[in-house]
């Protein structure tokens, strides 16, 4: 299939005129067209496809129809269908009336070119590019951040429904590849164990069954590997996907070891497990993960959107990051920074909760961005300021220039030493055992019952910036500055109910990345529907009982 860009087409003019006769007041794919003109150009495209063969369809209308799917969360084969059948679709897509549209197998084919070119942030960077010339967006405003949790698209199994339906999957795999090779490596028991998906059939009831089922699976699959990696084994059915995923489970869920009494299979312990990072949990979707957030934990990614917030413009999507559900806010932060620098938008003032702060993130979005990170910092944990009247370390004067503390006692500090922490460079202070043991006002400081008081502090830019924040973050002013933040828990509600964001549609990263592209894209689009029309953002919705309660207290 190849590419020959043409102009956007004009509107056909029966198209025209029965649109907007069966639509006077508009419709906001109608709007899109009249407002944005020719957005997706063929010529944006072109790199993904080749300069001969068969003229394919326009990727710039493909693109929109992209947009205007998931606009309204429908399936390939839906919207498909409405380019068939939809007046407006039709009338922004400047197709005439008669026009038959397209195959829905035609959206696979283009995401999947998307992703082997690189090029899923290309529909959110065109919008952007446009509304910045229409004077939308502006670099140096407010935005804000927060982030999902995404459901794969597959079932979440426990480890040992993991490994029987990996086991599974490769037999299935090879059946297909090299059914009378596989025929003769069939062990007695696995037509019985893997005819059919693991969660169709009931596992064993105690601890010791399933820890001997675990087994057995173990010692199935390392006699398949063993097989593929005979001599008379065709070599390149050691190159089958599913046969690689079978290799890498057996890898980090099991032990085996060689002995006088033959091979043995043991099931790894929880602490000998490879960190959930790396370790696989399906084998249909090798990029999801298992990741846990404020005591919940699900199979799949994670999605960061981060908006415009600034009066007298429309609140728009600037970015979008999708990661696995390991990845922290905390690491997306840097990322997010360098991506907006990228499309020029970087904002003065980024809005964002705990999960995306820390000292040196306060300092390096500043001194590399220009940006000032506002959110709270995270609560002091320690006993002392958790217990009214204790020393924490606020209670230390510190002379950074001599290298000492000295306590609300009048102690001074024995020792000043650079250490490391979580990788990072932190400096320890040790007090002298002399001066704490008699110390009248010991129990407010430490409550060991022998050693003196230590204490750790970050860098000296990191440790007054962490001071001057926690004294700022306590007025009213600042409280008031960061309420505009909880705006974005509305953008997250509303791109879940409009446009399915929390359900995976696809497996892989990259391919859940460019569907949360489209969605961010749809999401601005609908937004700017509602500007157009000047349609009121919706209120926050308060039940009955808790209005009359308000009523009553007032």
């Amino acid at each position: 299939m190849s590419l020959q860009p043409q102009p956007w087409p004009e509107v056909p003019l029966a198209t025209a005129k029965v649109a907007r006769k069966a639509f006077r007041k508009g419709t906001p794919a109608m709007r899109i067209r009249d407002e944005l003109g020719p957005l997706f150009t063929d010529e944006e495209f072109a790199v993904a496809f080749a300069a001969r063969g068969r003229p394919g369809l326009s990727p710039g209308q493909l693109a929109l129809v992209s947009v205007l799917q998931f606009a309204e969360n429908l399936s390939d084969r839906q919207a498909a269908l409405q380019v068939t059948a939809r007046i407006d679709w039709k009338y922004a897509l400047g197709l005439e009336l008669d026009d038959e549209g397209f195959d829905h197998s035609v959206l696979s084919g283009f995401r999947a070119r998307l992703v082997e070119h690189g090029l899923e942030e290309k529909v959110l960077d065109l919008l952007l590019a446009r509304l910045s010339e229409l004077g939308l967006l502006r670099a140096g405003g407010r935005a804000r951040t927060d982030s999902t949790h995404v459901l794969a698209a597959v079932r979440s199994l426990n480890r040992l429904e993991f490994v029987g339906e990996t086991m599974r999957a490769a037999l299935e795999a090879l059946a297909v590849a090299a059914p009378g090779w596989l025929t003769g490596v069939v062990e007695p028991g696995w037509d019985r164990r893997y005819q059919a998906r693991v969660e169709s059939y009931r596992l064993p009831a105690s601890a010791a069954g399933r820890a001997e089922l675990a087994v057995t699976i173990g010692r199935d699959g390392f006699a398949l590997l063993t097989a593929l990696g005979a001599a008379d084994a065709p070599v390149w059915l050691r190159e089958v996907p599913a046969v690689d995923v079978l290799r890498i489970t057996w890898i980090q869920q099991y032990h085996r070891t060689v002995g006088d009494g033959g091979t043995e299979v043991a099931w790894r312990e929880d602490s000998d497990l490879p960190p959930g990072r790396l370790r696989l949990a399906s084998p249909y979707d090798l990029a999801a993960r298992y990741g846990v957030k404020r005591g919940s934990g699900w199979l799949g990614y994670k999605v960061h959107l981060t908006e415009t917030c600034d009066d007298g413009t429309p609140n728009l999507i600037t970015n979008v990051e999708t990661t696995d559900a390991t990845v922290t806010d905390q690491e997306t932060t840097p990322v997010v920074h360098g991506h907006l620098a990228g499309r020029g938008l970087l904002p003065a003032e980024h809005a964002v909760d705990t999960g995306y702060t820390s000292t040196e993130l306060f300092l390096t979005s500043a001194a590399e961005h220009g940006v000032e990170l506002v959110g709270p910092l995270r609560v002091n944990t320690s006993w002392q300021a958790r217990t009214p009247d204790a020393f924490d370390l606020s209670d230390f004067a510190i002379d950074w220039n001599h290298q000492q503390v000295t306590c609300p006692n009048g102690a001074v500090s024995s020792s000043w030493r650079t250490e490391k922490a979580r990788g990072k460079p932190v400096l320890k202070v040790d007090f002298r055992k002399v001066d704490c043991t008699p110390c009248p006002v010991r129990a407010r400081c430490t409550s060991s019952a022998t050693y003196a008081r230590k204490l750790t502090l970050r860098r000296r830019e990191q440790h007054e910036l962490l001071e001057r924040l926690r004294v700022e973050q306590a007025t009213d002013a600042w409280k008031k500055r960061y309420d505009r933040r909880a705006g974005v828990e509305g953008t997250i509600h509303q791109a879940t109910a409009a446009t399915g964001l929390r359900h995976a549609r696809y497996h892989g990263l990259d391919k859940n990345h460019l569907a949360h592209v489209f969605a961010a894209t749809a999401l601005n689009a609908v937004r700017l529907d509602a500007w157009w029309t000047d349609t009121p953002t919706g209120r926050t919705r308060t039940t009955h009982f808790s209005t009359l309660v308000s009523t009553a207290a007032a």
